[in-house]
C-alpha cells in the first residue's frame, strides 16, 4: 500500500501528500472529505469495503507558513529527473556542486545538481565551463506546487485538476 493521497486545504489549494492510511483515518474521523477515489482499488475489512482515497479535502482551513521543498539528495535527484545533468545517464548518480565547495560554492538549490560518478569525477574541481561540460538543465529552487505537479504526473490522474496539470502531453503521462 505505497500509494499516496493529495491533501487539499479547505479552500481546495494543495497542502501536502500523505499515506492512504492517514487519509482514510482523516476521512473516517470526519476531519476531511473524500474528493476523489481510486476506482480500481478498495480498502477492505472482513465485513466492509471502503473507497481508496486519491484526493481529500480538510474540513477546517489550516493556516501554514510558507512551506518550501526540503533541500536533500532525493529532492535534487527528483528535480533533475533522476539523470545526470551533464550526460543524461540514470546510473551511479551523485551530487555535484556546480561551483566547487573548495572555491566558495554553497550547498543550495542553485549550486547542486545530479551527476553520474563518471561526470562528477571528470569535472573535478572545475566549473562546468572550465571542464567543457555544459549542463543540459540549469539548477533552480523548485516550489512545492512544482513538486506536487511532478508527483501528479507520475502518480494519479485525479490530482491533475487541483495542481494545474492540464496539458494533454502531461495528462497522457498520468498513471494510475
Amino acid at each position: 500500500m505505497g500509494r499516496k493521497v493529495l491533501v487539499l486545504n479547505a479552500d481546495y489549494t494543495a497542502l501536502s501528500i500523505c499515506t492512504v492510511t492517514k487519509a482514510f483515518l482523516l476521512v473516517y474521523l470526519n476531519k476531511a472529505e473524500l474528493i476523489s477515489e481510486n476506482e480500481k482499488f478498495r480498502l477492505r475489512t472482513v465485513s466492509t469495503s471502503y473507497p481508496l482515497p486519491s484526493v481529500i479535502k480538510l474540513n477546517n482551513y489550516v493556516s501554514k507558513p510558507y512551506k518550501g521543498v526540503v533541500l536533500n539528495r532525493q529532492n535534487i535527484f527528483k528535480r533533475d529527473g533522476n539523470k545526470c545533468v551533464y550526460c543524461g545517464h540514470h546510473k551511479d548518480l551523485t551530487l555535484d556542486h556546480v561551483m566547487p565547495k573548495s572555491r566558495g560554492g554553497k550547498t543550495n538549490w542553485d549550486n547542486l545538481v545530479t551527476a553520474c560518478k563518471k561526470c562528477n569525477s571528470r569535472k573535478g574541481d572545475y566549473t562546468p565551463e572550465e571542464a567543457r561540460m555544459p549542463m543540459q538543465v540549469k539548477p533552480f529552487k523548485p516550489s512545492l506546487t512544482n513538486f506536487l505537479r511532478e508527483m501528479a504526473i507520475n502518480s494519479d490522474r485525479n490530482w491533475a485538476q487541483f495542481l494545474g496539470v492540464n496539458d494533454t502531453a502531461s495528462n497522457a503521462r498520468l498513471a494510475v
